[in-house]
């Protein structure tokens, strides 16, 4: 499983810079991504998907760019976002589940062929013809999963996967990520759910804050939330 190598990467929006300078070699299986709102974590794994180019710098999954080799990404990275309805894109979970590998150059009915045995290796057989808008944000969630797995991607970058998720449906999810032997880069507000990573990555308004094996970064994460929690910094009304 080739590195993820983020070099001197800086990212820009008109009037903004989301970050700065970013220098990252993701080798480990598990890697958790965590800071405040707006601190840029989003942003990185739009980066490392592809979906945008970088201001400046470079990122290479192997020895290719994900912006310019779209293809070549789809074979190595998937994302999974926060909701899921900002995701799918089809009526039935068939042809949700059927886009990507016709997007790889797979026949349609080899690719609807390959959907219905992992639907059926899922217990999920009956889902086949269901309307994605009649699935549950949970079973919503768990569709996009899926769609990212029949294209085989080396590394999974998922946006707080368990947002929105009642505590079975996020117990479910935690299970059937847990046992996936692609790299998972998870962003989470929640420190408890990356404690288990390898390796965990605290960005502060887009730059590196810390980056280091998960229980000193996420103890130093903590203690500075708590530390801004009780000082009310969000009290005063500005001009």
């Amino acid at each position: 499983m080739e590195p993820i190598r983020i070099s001197s990467v800086t990212h820009a929006v008109p009037g903004k810079t989301l970050l700065h300078d970013l220098n990252l070699t993701l080798g480990e299986g598990r890697i958790g991504l965590i800071g405040r709102n707006g601190s840029g974590k989003t942003t990185l794994l739009r980066l490392m998907a592809g979906l945008v180019a970088p201001s400046s710098g470079t990122i290479r999954l192997g020895d290719s760019d994900p912006f310019a080799d779209r293809k070549a990404a789809l074979a190595k990275v998937g994302i999974l976002f926060q909701n899921p309805d900002h995701q799918i894109l089809f009526p039935t979970v068939l042809e949700e589940l059927s886009f990507g590998l016709i997007q790889q150059g797979h026949p349609r009915a080899m690719a609807e062929d390959a959907v219905r045995a992992r639907l059926k290796a899922e217990g999920r057989a009956h889902w086949e013809s269901a309307a994605t808008h009649s699935l549950s944000q949970g079973q919503k969630q768990y569709l996009c999963l899926l769609a990212i797995l029949m294209m085989q991607p080396d590394t999974l970058l998922l946006d707080e996967p368990f947002a929105g998720l009642d505590l079975p449906t996020q117990a479910r999810l935690e299970r059937r990520l847990a046992d996936l032997p692609q790299r998972l880069v998870t962003i989470s507000h929640d420190p408890a759910s990356v404690r288990a990573c390898a390796r965990v990555i605290w960005l502060e308004a887009g730059r590196l804050r810390m980056d280091g094996p998960a229980a000193p970064v996420i103890a130093a994460f903590e203690q500075e939330m708590a530390q801004m929690g009780a000082a009310d910094a969000d009290t005063d009304i500005g001009p």
